[in-house]
């Protein structure tokens, strides 16, 4: 007879996730353990493994549930835009921010999103991927919508990887509570590819 679930126990999943993720963050995942990740959630390996049945298991629910999310918000923003009556510009720039936004409170889960990929096992490694792939093209079907005149079939690619190199690695220097909040450095960033990409040469 299969073990009924508790009722908590999506929540526990959770929070082994938010846990473990900022453990992998601190000591790097290969470093870590099964019995660091038990010690760090404040429970036991036994219940730990309750709940995934490696850390393998939980490095792929971790990235699969983050990039799920972000493909959410992509597509929250495209319906909220159309919603509004938002021109194509306005809606990239919603698209920065939202980004950014998810960015301030999701620090350790991007930190494995860029690092440890590499360290599932094939099939899984390409779902993960292909959900990367597939929120790139989404930037750069929206920035090529936004500015037609310079966003080209030639450059679409190095444009998009531009806005995300500017936005990819804030979890290096932009701390929540800083001089600099995530909200203003976005709109610095909006006005940067507005600035950069707004007419023809």
């Amino acid at each position: 007879m299969a073990r009924t679930k508790a009722p908590d126990h999506e929540t526990q999943r959770e929070q082994i996730l938010e846990l473990a993720a900022a453990k992998f963050a601190q000591t790097s995942y290969p470093s870590t353990s099964m019995a660091d990740l038990a010690a760090a959630s404040g429970t036991s390996k036994a219940r730990l493994y309750h709940y995934y049945e490696s850390k393998e298991a939980i490095l792929f629910d971790l990235l699969d549930r983050y990039t799920k999310r972000l493909m959410l918000i992509i597509a929250e923003v495209q319906g909220a835009s159309q919603r509004r009556g938002l021109s194509e510009r306005e809606a990239f720039a919603e698209l920065v921010r939202a980004f950014l936004a998810e960015y301030e409170t999701s620090h350790s889960r991007h930190v494995a999103l860029l690092n440890d990929v590499k360290y599932l096992e094939d099939a899984q490694r390409e779902i993960v991927l292909d959900r990367q792939r597939d929120i790139v093209a989404a930037f750069a079907r929206q920035l090529a919508r936004a500015y037609p005149k310079r966003a080209t079939k030639d450059n679409q690619t190095a444009l998009t990887m531009m806005v995300f190199g500017m936005i990819n690695w804030t979890f290096t220097w932009l701390k929540p509570g800083g001089k600099l909040g995530y909200s203003e450095f976005a709109e610095q960033v909006v006005d940067m590819i507005e600035n950069g990409l707004n007419g023809a040469r």
